[in-house]
């Protein structure tokens, strides 16, 4: 699991990113593409065509990391490409991570009786 702060911004790009890309690249293109710093300390999602591929950039203060997964089924679950990004909280992007809907997140079982 990715270690994030609380105070963390995370944003989606969601237009289509091409995952050839590495840190220099996608630094770039949230400069260019996005219009922020990628050296503020927010952490930025980016996902393929594809949808089964994400990758996270994230500068911690001291560095740059690279974090990228890759689901075995399934896809990840995206915005439409209204505008360039979505802001979501820690709690969504562990919900993404784990390939749940972090839009509307439901509990699968819940209990009819006690005892």
């Amino acid at each position: 699991m990715i270690p994030v702060p609380s105070q963390v911004r995370i944003w989606l790009a969601v237009d289509r990113t091409d995952m050839r890309r590495g840190m220099q690249g996608l630094a770039l293109q949230v400069q260019e593409t996005l219009g922020r710093d990628p050296h503020a300390g927010d952490l930025y999602v980016f996902r393929g065509r594809s949808g089964n591929l994400i990758k996270i950039i994230w500068h911690d203060g001291l560095g740059m990391s690279l974090y990228a997964k890759r689901l075995e089924k399934g896809r990840f679950l995206w915005p439409s490409p209204a505008n360039g990004t979505v802001s979501i909280s820690p709690a969504q992007l562990a919900y993404m991570l784990d390939g749940i809907d972090w839009r509307n997140p439901l509990h699968t079982f819940r209990p009819q009786r006690a005892g």
